[in-house]
């Protein structure tokens, strides 16, 4: 069944043949549960008897009838599976458990569904679309086909397009319904953000960016075949543009949903640092400040296109100056992650210059949001104290980490005022002997005169340089035809390197 999803067409032989294969495999369950039935023992019967029901169930709805006999064989099998999943061990339990959520109550769900037996809006529709099973690659292919069969009825009653104060007629019906899927994908969203967990969030919004990727190339395809009338191109230029601002919009969403994720995952890392979670990586500031570079780039672009019309209402500049003041915030966030990176690398100076820069960029959106506050156009007043909140909360984190890496500056500053009087205080008369001189190259020192042969009272032969080489971490590209690069000293990539522990064996610990 997982490659029922990838066909083009219900009438496809490739179809029709899997459907023959799926009616066979019911007729040898019903046999193998009969079977079971009078030779094995109760619970191998039981477990055979829910499995024939699941079967038939899943050929019911692959038939798309009956319904009513689809939902009975569902229920069944749940009902057996959850007394199943009360005794035995514990990974039968686990296994009874994870069967009736991850394939069984979603087809419960959709046959109820069809039946019109079940109230299902389109967030729990979606929500039933992106979960992941090993047995819901039908099931998905059949809810997308009653997701774009809900939207085709929709299309017609769309016939232009709102987008801060200004309206463009959709005349085309292939961008009306572009539009209206990726519409409903966002209420559909916004309306499953309390059930639907993060990670599948993230996932949903790829069909919104295809669904208005697909009504912008729609919009241009008519902008080439439109003629010279003025007023349609106006028009297709409107909608081209309130489709771009649309896109990146989305976008933005999508990476601060990315941002809240990491957040959380360092969190995690920081409260339990030696536990590592199944299923999650470790996450470092630098991916921080990546997403950051990239929300502010969207933004830029997303100033831009709405800046770019020649008169402006009160709404492109209403919304033009919260997008300003957005800026800042992430600006203030990218300095504060990137003092993060240079406090890894034990660079207090650098760092504590970027706390003082994120602390100074979150003053200057504090005063900007606190302005837009008494704007009688501006978004609604819980919506700029949630964001006055959090850069009042960044602000007192920049303060304590500035502190906190003015103080590790200042030790380490000590530590070497004193690792220099102890290497003064320990300088001897007799250092210059050859006998008790370290052994070096003469490449390391060539600014010593030496003779070219051994030293008198030295053992050892002069050694010109080290061969082969000691290992160094060098950049990605190390030649390049620029002699000035040859002058520029790079920051050293130590601490990016993975440290692996030495192992003691056997015999190190007995000689210890």
């Amino acid at each position: 069944m997982a490659i029922k999803q990838t066909l083009t067409g219900p009438s496809s032989r490739q179809r029709f043949h899997l459907a023959t294969r799926l009616s066979k495999a019911v007729k040898w369950a019903d046999l193998f549960s009969h079977a079971c039935a009078e030779k094995a023992d109760p619970k191998t019967s039981l477990e055979a008897t829910a499995y024939a029901a699941y079967m038939k169930g899943s050929y019911l709805v692959e038939r798309e009838q009956h319904w009513d006999m689809a939902l009975k064989n569902f229920e069944s099998a749940r009902v057996i599976y959850e007394e199943l999943g009360k005794y035995g061990s514990v990974e039968n339990q686990v296994l009874c458990r994870q069967r009736v959520e991850d394939e069984i109550d979603p087809n419960i769900r959709y046959c109820s569904y069809k039946m019109g037996h079940s109230n299902m809006d389109g967030a729990e529709l979606l929500k039933l679309s992106v979960e992941d099973g090993p047995a819901l690659d039908l099931l998905k292919a059949k809810l997308e086909a009653v997701l774009s069969e809900a939207r085709s009825q929709q299309t017609a009653s769309l016939t232009e397009l709102e987008w801060l104060g200004r309206k463009f007629s959709v005349d085309n019906a292939k961008i009306r319904a572009s539009i209206i899927k990726g519409q409903q994908l966002e209420k559909d969203l916004g309306e499953s953000v309390a059930t639907l967990p993060l990670e599948k969030r993230v996932n949903v919004f790829d069909k919104i960016f295809s669904a208005y990727q697909d009504a912008r190339r729609h919009i241009r395809e008519d902008m080439v075949s439109a003629g010279s009338s003025d007023g349609v191109k106006d028009n297709l230029n409107g909608l081209d543009k309130a489709v771009s601002c649309i896109l990146l919009q989305q976008t933005m969403k999508r990476n601060q949903l990315l941002v809240t994720m990491y957040k959380n995952r360092i969190s995690k890392q920081q409260q339990h640092p030696s536990k590592d979670e199944k299923g999650d990586k470790s996450v470092k500031p630098q991916e921080l400040v990546r997403l950051y570079d990239l929300l502010i780039e969207n933004l830029t672009d997303l100033i831009e296109l709405v800046t770019s019309g020649r008169m402006q209402n009160d709404e492109e500049t209403m919304y033009a100056a919260e997008l300003a003041a957005k800026k800042i915030i992430f600006q203030a966030q990218r300095c504060f992650y990137l003092g993060h990176v240079h406090l890894a690398g034990a660079k207090y100076a650098q760092s504590y210059l970027l706390y003082k820069r994120a602390h100074d960029y979150s003053e200057t959106g504090l005063r900007e949001y606190q302005q837009l506050k008494t704007q009688p156009q501006g978004k609604a007043s819980s919506e700029y104290e949630e964001l006055i909140r959090e850069l009042e909360k960044l602000l007192e984190e920049c303060r304590v980490h500035s502190c906190l890496v003015h103080a590790l500056g200042i030790s380490e500053v000590s530590k070497t005022e004193f690792s220099l009087r102890s290497g003064v205080a320990n300088i001897k008369l007799d250092s210059d002997n050859p006998s008790k001189k370290k052994a070096s190259f003469l490449l390391e020192r060539t600014d010593i005169y030496e003779a070219a042969v051994a030293l008198l009272g030295s053992k050892n032969p002069p050694q010109i340089m080290q061969l082969p080489p000691a290992f160094q971490a060098v950049s990605c590209k190390p030649i390049v035809l620029d002699t000035a690069v040859n002058t520029i000293d790079f920051p050293s990539l130590d601490a990016h390197l993975k440290k692996e522990e030495k192992k003691k064996s056997f015999f190190g610990l007995w000689r210890s």
